[in-house]
């Protein structure tokens, strides 16, 4: 049998116990994985032997499949002798329903492909209860006369679920009804516009039934995959987290980005594999840095109190022997650690060779973004006197429950009744497949942009300074996006050659990698590089903020703006403003300001100043 083209890196070797392979991106990464499902196809093809795939859904193998349906188009790869079966599907769920994974694999792959139907298999969720049963046993079979899975894909979801199969699955499960784990009701929400909506059931493969595929690509990009990802690779096998039962698999390969890669040892501790030499880097600032910020953290110290034996006991022998002593280094990294605090993120007044006041673009890729994750900052900025403008990259639409939507028309037709509020109503009432009409998301865009306005006023901002850039690949009136084009891009472009800022924030929110804020921020690079020569660029100053599910480490942030008490609560109420998000609000594990509060906690550790809470950001560098 000719070797997959994914194999483990032996520089992982020493920690992980499923052989992983890291890629720049999830682009490149859902490349390499569709490659290698090509090239299975074909040898199978060409030895007169059918191919079995096990697929799964959501946004991780989105960019496998654009790239299979690629192949497909501009190859000649075929699919006529391959069948699937799909991982699970939510119950109840009718096939042509918005989320229904049947409907989500005739949109990204089987209606773009040449393959029979008939050879198509997704759990069904119109069945009786009775009949669930018969059903699952039915799914087994099938996969049996298929003659087993010879690939399967796997995402991996924040509990560790693989399928369906959450914490407490065992190794012996097979197809069956499950109920869903409350954080993955709560991660499915935005698709069900709230987390009420979300069924508390589903019919999945069981981990006996994955585990006997041949091949398995375990898929996980952004950063909120990190921390589990971690726990899959690294950790103890337990039901308690599905996914480590790959470790068992001899054939199993996890393939990630480097944002889902940012918890792995060799990731984010590689002094401990050795010498730094052997592993091509060096003790650069940025890696010392980061070393000595870790081992305060493992020691519990602030950084000037970390001796020679916290070192040596810490595994930074090396650091330490090139450097010669722990007061230095610790010195060194504190100083930089400490210019990171301002209270003046614009630059100050009558400071030499300081532009004042600066022009300053925000970009916000939902209405409420920059609120939530930047929005003491805001606020300062233009208390400051600076220039501030804020771009909407798109309407949030998506983010308006229909609860809210009829709310608002209910109101607004009792204090001017009239034939619009009719047709808002009827346009609402008649709503199918949860798809919203161009008449429904146009007035969930006014919505949106009404709480941005009133956010905007509320931090002294004026509105001719807001820009609403709807851009398009979002006005698709389901969760699923539109692909990037030269609608998104172009707009962008102009907005940053008219403004020219002396600064931009935008958002590195990237946890998930076909999300409103990656796409927004992708749309972004692309102007970006339109306007690369353009002669004020050479000073701006690019500024990334979290959110998202992103939250900078210490030795990522380059930008700490800490905020008072009253900063804080300034905050809260500008973000409240943005009313129809309060619902969601709720049910977030932490509100936006926790994390800056988190952040001041950490500094005050680290023997720096401190302060009620901290925003902060990462330069970034196109």
């Amino acid at each position: 049998m000719t070797d997959p083209l994914l194999k483990g890196d032996p520089a992982g070797s020493r920690w992980e116990k499923i052989p992983t392979v890291l890629f720049p991106d999830p682009e490149a990464a859902a490349r390499a994985a569709a490659a290698e499902i090509a090239a299975l196809i074909r040898r199978r093809e060409a030895a007169g032997e059918r191919t079995v795939l096990g697929l799964a859904t959501g946004s991780t193998p989105i960019g496998v499949y654009r790239e299979l349906v690629r192949l497909h188009k501009e190859e000649g790869l075929s699919f006529r002798h391959v069948t699937t079966f799909n991982l699970d599907e939510y119950y109840p769920m009718a096939p042509q329903a918005v989320q229904s994974y049947r409907r989500f694999m005739e949109e990204h792959l089987f209606s773009r492909i040449d393959i029979p139907r008939a050879q198509t298999h997704v759990p069904d969720g119109t069945l009786a209860g009775g009949d669930v049963a018969a059903h699952c046993a039915a799914y087994e079979r099938a996969i049996a006369e298929a003659g087993g899975i010879d690939l399967q894909l796997l995402g991996i979801g924040r509990t560790g679920h693989v399928g369906f199969n959450e914490p407490g699955s065992l190794r012996r499960s097979v197809t069956r009804l499950i109920t869903l784990d409350p954080v993955t009701r709560r991660d499915a929400a935005p698709a069900f516009a709230g987390e009420q909506a979300v069924p508390r059931r589903a019919i999945t493969m069981g981990l006996r039934t994955i585990l006997g595929a041949r091949r398995i690509l375990l898929l996980a990009f952004g950063t909120h995959k990190a921390a589990v990802v971690r726990a899959a690779v690294e950790g103890d096998v337990s039901p308690a987290l599905p996914a480590s039962f790959l470790q068992e698999h001899e054939n199993a390969v996890a393939v990630l980005d480097t944002e889902a890669a940012a918890e792995l040892s060799r990731v984010k501790t590689p002094w401990l594999a050795g010498a730094l030499a052997d592993l091509g880097l060096s003790w650069d600032f940025p890696t010392l840095r980061r070393a000595v910020l870790w081992l305060a953290g493992q020691r519990k110290k602030p950084i000037l109190k970390l001796t020679d034996e916290d070192y040596n006991e810490g595994g930074l022998q090396e650091l330490l022997a090139e450097h010669g002593s722990a007061y230095e280094i610790n010195l060194h990294v504190f100083r930089a650690q400490q210019r990171t605090i301002t209270g003046w993120p614009g630059g100050k007044p009558n400071r030499e060779n300081e532009v004042f006041p600066k022009r300053v673009l925000v970009f916000s890729p939902r209405p409420d973004d920059a609120a939530a994750a930047m929005g003491g900052t805001l606020s300062r900025l233009v208390t400051q006197g600076h220039e501030v403008h804020i771009a909407y990259q798109t309407s949030g639409s998506l983010g308006v429950s229909d609860t809210a939507a009829r709310r608002f028309v209910d109101t607004a037709q009792e204090a001017a009744p009239g034939p619009a509020w009719d047709a808002f109503r009827q346009a609402l009432d008649g709503k199918k497949d949860e798809t919203d009409s161009p008449q429904v998301l146009a007035l969930k865009a006014l919505l949106r942009r009404g709480e941005a306005r009133a956010e905007a006023r509320f931090t002294g901002l004026p509105e001719d300074r807001l820009h609403f850039l709807n851009l398009p690949f979002y006005e698709t009136g389901t969760v699923n996006k539109q692909p990037l084009g030269e609608a998104d891009v172009a707009p962008l472009a102009a907005l940053l050659s008219q403004l020219q800022p002396h600064q931009v924030y935008l958002s590195g929110g990237l946890a998930d990698p076909h999300g409103t804020c990656r796409l927004s921020f992708e749309a972004l690079r692309r102007a970006w590089e339109r306007v690369r020569g353009e002669a004020w660029m050479e000073k701006a100053a690019l500024w990334l903020y979290g959110g998202s599910g992103r939250v900078w480490e210490a030795h990522e942030i380059d930008l700490a703006v800490p905020l008072s008490p009253g900063e804080l609560l300034h905050k809260r109420t500008a973000l409240f403003l943005h009313e129809t998000q309060r619902e969601r609000m709720l049910h977030l594990e932490a509100p936006p300001e926790d994390s800056a509060r988190d952040v001041a906690r950490l500094y005050d550790r680290l023997g720096l100043a401190e302060y009620e809470a901290i925003e902060t950001f990462a330069r970034w560098r196109p």
